[in-house]
């Protein structure tokens, strides 16, 4: 087969590496694609949100199926103009997308459906807006209801910073469109996870659960990011709270989606909050993870491609999928600065010898570019994860800051406690 992978950052990464090692997959491509992925594919100069480019790059080259790693086209209806052109892709139509597209669209599929999730209200007007925090209080989480790359959230400790969110949003238009409305939501107090499940519009099949860090700094402390690092398997995650995830969020949310008239194939990602009462949905993502994926794909041992196509062909309840029992641990290396103004284009060296020949070993390129000498060029904000696979989380963590701490580049920075909490808790285990 001819596969195409749209996007460019170390989820697409983990995606053509994993992808690649098909027996079905014969000639691979990655739209736009980044440094590392031209290791496993032929990268193609055709933004992952120019639709028409894709669309002609399918038709051009005959592409037998179209893997789609971010929201943004998937939300645009890529698939739709894909599946109306007669070509095969894994990921949700633009009417399931909304999943992703409008938190408030999810936050009332939950309500309609009982999905269990935080109380909400939408607003569009901000001083209803600031009126209902008053009411609340704090803490209290602000969303953009749109997509706001990973940075439209907003836990706000305090009634003050929850107003200001509000004005930044509303008048200040700091997260653009996406925030014209707002979703304001009770604040959940409990353990987060990661819930990943393949869905082919009637039946989920639930994939290796995850944890991130969100926050950019140790502790986590600072803003929000799209990701400093992550971690699977989630501790947290036990074979009876998976059940109960799949029995309460994710299949409620697959026949929910049937039948409102918007069947969803492709992965489900439920950010979840494990508290007092079971697991609560945070928020859906209608795509693999950021750095979740590269941890995830990591440790699975089956071919990856056929559960994919089977999702697109809706015969999905007749796969199973094996993973290794050894725990993989990514930590993002990025740009000094982020998620705030960063500095493109400085260089990075090292990588081959910090990778060296391991199977265990993984650097997955987030946002890489070379230059006219094939000279290695950060250019994003988060570049590389520096995955790492071990019999325990603690040692992947081991293996996993040994190369970075390999990886020559000044400009450079990551947080040096991915995994804290599942370490702390192997450790107890342990005692």
């Amino acid at each position: 087969m001819k596969v195409l992978v749209v996007g460019g950052g170390g989820r697409e990464h983990a995606l053509c590496w994993t992808l690649a090692a098909s027996p079905l997959c014969h000639k691979l491509f990655c739209a736009p694609g980044n440094a590392g992925i031209a290791e496993d594919a032929e990268c193609v100069p055709i933004a992952a949100e120019d639709i028409d480019g894709l669309l002609a790059f399918v038709n051009e080259e005959a592409i037998d199926y179209v893997v789609v790693g971010p929201e943004a086209p998937l939300v645009l209806g890529l698939v739709d103009r894909l599946t109306a052109a007669g070509v095969k892709s894994f990921g949700p139509t633009q009417a399931a997308a909304e999943l992703e597209g409008s938190k408030g669209f999810t936050k009332d599929l939950c309500a309609k459906y009982g999905i269990p999730t935080g109380a909400y209200a939408r607003f569009t007007e901000a001083e209803a807006a600031k009126d209902y925090v008053r009411e609340q209080g704090a803490p209290i989480v602000v969303k953009a209801d749109g997509l706001a790359a990973g940075k439209g959230v907003t836990v706000a400790m305090t009634e003050d910073e929850a107003l200001a969110v509000i004005d930044a949003a509303m008048a200040e238009g700091a997260f653009g469109d996406a925030g014209a409305e707002l979703v304001i939501e009770a604040y959940l107090d409990g353990e987060e996870a990661s819930f990943f499940a393949l869905v082919d519009g009637d039946f989920a099949l639930p994939l290796a659960a995850a944890q991130d860090h969100k926050q950019v700094f140790d502790g986590d402390k600072g803003p929000n990011t799209g990701g400093m690092g992550a971690y699977s398997p989630a501790p947290v995650m036990t074979p009876a709270l998976i059940e109960e995830t799949m029995a309460r969020i994710i299949r409620p949310t697959v026949a929910g989606m049937k039948a409102e008239g918007r069947p969803f194939k492709g992965v489900l990602f439920a950010g979840l909050m494990i508290t007092a009462e079971g697991p609560q949905l945070i928020e859906y993502n209608v795509r693999f993870g950021d750095p979740e994926c590269q941890v995830i794909l990591m440790r699975l041992m089956s071919d990856l491609l056929p559960a994919l196509i089977a999702c697109s062909d809706g015969v999905l309840s007749s796969f199973d999928l094996r993973w290794y029992e050894e725990a993989a641990l990514t930590v993002v290396m990025a740009a000094e600065g982020y998620p705030g103004s960063y500095q493109k284009g400085t260089a990075i060296s090292g990588l081959e010898t910090a990778e060296g020949n391991s199977d265990d070993i993984k650097i997955f390129h987030a946002g890489t570019k070379r230059d006219a000498d094939g000279k290695l060029l950060a250019n994003g904000g988060r570049v590389l994860g520096v995955t790492a696979i071990a019999p325990d989380i603690a040692e992947a963590q081991d293996r996993a800051y040994t190369v970075v701490d390999k990886v020559d580049w000044p400009q450079g920075f990551c947080r040096r406690d991915i995994g804290w909490r599942a370490v702390a808790r192997e450790q107890k285990t342990a005692s």
